[in-house]
């Protein structure tokens, strides 16, 4: 018996012959646009611009890489909570770039800020704001160190401002969720509702992801848009909560990137009642939703790692502490022992062992027990006496394995979400830049 690997998606997720996909629903306040700047030389759309007539309340969390991109440099000394646009590419990093990839994305932003200046005075509005280059925030990802191909991408500004559209529907999504992929053999999407009082909320998201893909927002991209109306400081906190449990529980490869972002953009169309504080019961149905969402696009993206073939959940549970659990499940999802294991669907459960003890937590051997699926495999440090292999490895031929530890030592816990290596993996990064 197989998994469809599909079930991790939202239950909202239609999928057809013809490869439809989740509808995203339209963000009232934003309009957005895709084109190519003919950054991979074949034509293949890779500018992504979404735009905030009337501004957005945002909050950002990024890398954690001490070696960070000019996009993601240029986006920190930002110190406004208040937005107008934010503008994607791919094929490139600029990291690693020196001052010729600041200088470039500088130009880039000069003919992006007049460009969405012409076209806010000829709205119906004929409002006469001048965009500052402050009002913009970048979104770059793809191969450190080469040069920064700015004037392929400024030359195609006012063509990208030209095709912005508020209409988002189904293809839209599907085009720019499609624009900001590297390696990744399929879009990333997800929607959720809620209300906030008595007002509907829509959250609609996309993101980018297969490779490089470890906590502290790995080489991802990931932009969430919503119609509430939430201060930015609030939306901080927020986002940070749930990424803890979302973008921050996965991994591909334990390698975190020196590029990426996850990204929450708040237009306030939706006119619910004003927030005053974070603890507000109001926001409650909004966290929810949110973290549904970013688990939904988190799973997506560890579904489409580089060469996987099976989709592997960890829980760690009867922890000190949730840090305890969290560095256990990781332990054991970085090791390349491990993965590899589950990628030969070999019930070799001392490699989960192994990653237990290396954790260097604190922990009583004695104590611990290991489910494979179902089935229990380990206890008090031996094999367990109902352990039956044959059973083990026919459960090991699903394309979704699940793991279980139970340190029997408190009641903290932490789910970690993780795919198998396989040769596969290999040949994609290895041709990576070919």
């Amino acid at each position: 018996m197989t998994v469809n690997l599909k079930n991790f998606l939202n239950p909202k997720v239609k999928l057809s012959k013809m490869g439809e996909f989740q509808e995203l629903q339209p963000i009232n306040g934003m309009e957005v646009s895709s084109i190519s700047a003919d950054l991979y030389g074949d034509g293949r759309d890779d500018l992504s611009l979404f735009y905030f007539p009337d501004g957005a309340n945002f909050a950002a969390l990024y890398t954690m890489s001490k070696i960070t991109s000019a996009s993601i440099n240029w986006n920190l000394k930002i110190k406004r909570h208040f937005v107008k646009a934010l503008l994607v590419n791919t094929k490139n990093a600029n990291t690693f770039t020196g001052i010729k990839g600041a200088q470039g994305l500088k130009e880039i932003a000069h003919s992006l800020s007049k460009a969405l200046t012409i076209k806010l005075s000829q709205s119906p509005k004929g409002a006469s704001e001048i965009i500052k280059i402050t009002d913009l925030l970048f979104a770059s990802t793809g191969v450190i160190g080469e040069d920064f191909p700015y004037l392929k991408i400024k030359n195609r500004i006012s063509e990208l401002v030209k095709k912005l559209r508020a209409e988002q529907n189904k293809f839209v999504w599907f085009k720019v969720a499609s624009a900001i992929m590297t390696t990744d053999t399929k879009p990333k999407l997800a929607y959720e509702e809620c209300k906030i009082g008595n007002k509907l909320v829509k959250i609609s998201g996309i993101a980018k992801g297969s490779g490089m893909i470890a906590p502290n927002m790995a080489t991802m991209l990931s932009f969430i848009f919503t119609d509430a109306n939430i201060s930015s400081i609030f939306l901080r906190a927020i986002l940070k909560k749930v990424a803890a449990t979302t973008f921050n529980s996965i991994t591909v490869d334990s390698d975190t990137s020196t590029n990426d972002m996850v990204a929450i953009f708040a237009t306030g169309k939706a006119k619910n009642s004003k927030i005053y504080n974070v603890l507000d019961p109001k926001l409650q149905d909004f966290e929810k939703a949110l973290h549904r969402l970013a688990l939904n696009l988190s799973t997506q993206i560890i579904v489409d790692g580089e060469g996987a073939k099976k989709f592997i959940t960890i829980k760690v549970i009867g922890a000190r502490s949730m840090t305890m659990a969290k560095n256990i499940g990781f332990s054991i999802a970085n090791s390349p022992l491990f993965k590899t294991a589950i990628a030969g669907e070999d019930p070799n459960w001392g490699r989960i062992v192994m990653g237990i003890g290396k954790s260097g937590e604190n922990i009583i051997p004695n104590k611990v027990q290991i489910k494979i699926g179902d089935y229990l495999v380990a206890e008090q440090s031996r094999k367990a006496k109902v352990y039956n292999e044959s059973n083990v490895k026919e459960y090991m031929k699903w394309d979704s394995i699940n793991i279980e530890v139970n340190l029997n030592i408190g009641n903290a816990s932490f789910t970690v979400y993780t795919c198998d290596f396989t040769s596969d993996y290999i040949n994609i990064n290895a041709d990576y830049r070919n």
